[in-house]
């Protein structure tokens, strides 16, 4: 039975976030606003979970979702790695629009997919995210949508593509219009890879172009950001 909740005030958001949780322990799956486009989650450390997950957005196992997290100091709990560069990109746009793609920590007991040993990790800057965040800990999240459809920015156009293959919707109103005033195009989070800086074998790579500009990462982390372009990955 999908239940659907109204965030807009303290009392739909304390209900919403309870009822999220709740699901989220059961091993469901929730639909919840972040600052870029809504989310649909799931428990990390449930395989089961995960798996539903793509099964809702069509995907299979070789398109792991980012975690998001609550606080940056969750950073270490879950990289084995966090280069220098990474930090001073997580210090300057988290919460925000930005993915980081680090060595995940060996001794995690979670299944994401075929991620090779790494982990992508994001700290969104909305609210209701963040108070969930904090209620359940980190969470698998992708964007709300079927793989091949825009990611959704209402928690309604999220309902109409996932429907009742997930339990909780959390509605916080239209995302992303704030990426949207700063003339941004693209409405889902950057994702840089820093596994290679982490190990001391190459630089910054840029896997998708997203609110936060090759500019910005630049300014923060100089010549460490390689020039050759990576190609974009597809939306998570």
């Amino acid at each position: 039975m999908t239940s659907f909740f109204d965030c807009s005030d303290d009392d739909g958001l304390a209900e919403g976030t309870k009822q999220a949780r709740a699901s989220i322990e059961s091993g469901e799956l929730i639909v919840l606003p972040t600052d870029t486009v809504y989310g649909i989650g799931a428990d990390a450390f449930s395989a089961a979970a995960v798996t539903a997950l793509l099964n809702a957005k069509g995907r299979d196992r070789q398109s792991p979702p980012p975690v998001l997290i609550p606080a940056l100091a969750t950073l270490d709990a879950l990289a084995e790695t966090v280069p220098q560069e990474a930090r001073d990109l997580a210090g300057a746009f988290w919460p925000g629009g930005l993915t980081i793609v680090l060595p995940a920590q060996p001794s995690l007991s979670w299944d994401l997919g075929e991620t090779k040993g790494t982990v992508a990790l994001r700290m969104p800057n909305n609210p209701i995210a963040l108070a969930l965040l904090r209620s359940t800990g980190p969470l698998a999240v992708s964007s709300a949508n079927k793989t091949g459809m825009p990611a959704a920015t209402t928690a309604r156009g999220a309902e109409e593509m996932l429907g009742e293959s997930v339990q909780v919707y959390l509605d916080g109103g239209t995302v992303g219009v704030d990426y949207a005033d700063a003339d941004v195009t693209e409405t889902s989070s950057t994702i840089v890879d820093a596994t290679a800086l982490a190990s001391g074998s190459g630089k910054l790579r840029i896997l998708r172009h997203g609110v936060i500009s090759d500019e910005q990462i630049r300014e923060v982390v100089g010549d460490a950001l390689d020039d050759e372009p990576a190609g974009d990955q597809q939306p998570t």
